[in-house]
């Protein structure tokens, strides 16, 4: 429900103690992500973590796949279970791997991803909706979708707000999910693709949220996830549910934190060290300035290892040594 404010169409939400509280939590566990070097999580991690988020995801629409399905498929691996099932994780799998060539404020970008994320399950996916839609409880009524002829106003004005409103990033990406399940632009899909913009929208801010997994948080507390939307829509704006989504990456932060207390690996440090140095030489007193709590010894051992694993070249001696990106 966006209504107008000056030149944007914000959607109406209150600021409340709670909301203030959450997102102060949040900030200081993103940073105690970012110093632990964590926003970038090993190879290993990262991989998990995708899984366990298409699988939640997918899960709270139905999808009966389980972690390991999904792992094999994404290795390529021949898995037998529902057509249906295994075409929606083929998708998923696909749009989050092109995550990143996504413009959150887009719809162009965001039809585009809707039709990765529901080719061969409905017709002509990555179209907005040509008919009405009501969303029922039972036998009752429990939303109606805004008309069709004007679905393509109604998300170009949310993108807007996304792009240019002021508020925090972590409220934009709430109030986004939440509008783009109350404006329900597709026929179907329309949960999942909130899901995804939320993440998409995050990422671009903070780089933990493309590894991070807080659909499963939101899958175990699905029937939470579809009483706020619901409780939000009849009070006209999206504070408990942005109060909900908050709640979910909050705890999701906290459970990487928790599993990676444990000190960095040598192949960690250099995963790390070479997806965010942007330079194609460098110096150990570089990795160092990285690495702060690791000492002299222990940098050279991590670069003697790139070396050997030729990920690096390595030129001159001792104090002198120049290290060098392999292309």
């Amino acid at each position: 429900m966006i209504v107008s404010n000056d030149s944007i169409m914000k959607p109406p939400y209150n600021i409340t103690n709670k909301l203030i509280k959450l997102i102060s939590s949040i900030s200081e566990k993103i940073g105690e992500v970012n110093a632990a070097h964590l926003h970038k999580p090993s190879p290993e991690l990262r991989k998990l973590n995708r899984v366990k988020t298409i699988k939640a995801s997918l899960e709270i629409e139905g999808n009966t796949l389980t972690e390991d399905q999904i792992t094999a498929i994404i290795e390529n691996k021949r898995v037998i279970g529902p057509k249906k099932d295994i075409q929606e994780a083929i998708n998923a799998i696909e749009v989050y791997e092109k995550i990143h060539e996504f413009n959150p404020t887009s719809l162009t970008s965001f039809l585009k991803a809707h039709k990765t994320l529901m080719k061969g399950l409905i017709d002509q996916p990555g179209k907005l909706r040509t008919k009405s839609v009501g969303i029922f409880k039972g036998s009752q009524v429990a939303h109606i979708a805004p008309p069709s002829g004007n679905l393509n106003h109604l998300m170009k004005e949310l993108f807007k707000y996304v792009k240019n409103e002021d508020d925090h990033i972590l409220i934009k990406s709430c109030v986004a999910h939440y509008e783009i399940e109350f404006i329900h632009p597709f026929m179907d899909g329309n949960g999942r693709m909130g899901r995804l913009w939320q993440s998409l929208i995050l990422l671009k801010e903070y780089p933990v949220f493309e590894y991070l997994p807080f659909e499963t948080i939101i899958k175990q507390r699905q029937q939470e996830y579809y009483d706020v939307l619901e409780k939000a829509d009849k009070e006209g704006k999206s504070t408990k549910f942005i109060e909900f989504i908050l709640e979910a990456i909050n705890e999701s932060l906290g459970d990487l934190l928790k599993v990676q207390t444990k000190n960095l690996t040598s192949e960690d440090r250099i995963d790390y060290f070479l997806s965010t140095f942007k330079q194609q030489t460098f110096t150990r007193k570089d990795y160092l300035i990285i690495f702060k709590n690791i000492s002299s010894a222990t940098a050279s051992r991590d670069l003697k290892l790139a070396v050997e694993n030729k990920l690096l070249t390595k030129e001159g001696d001792k104090r002198a040594t120049v290290y060098r990106v392999k292309k």
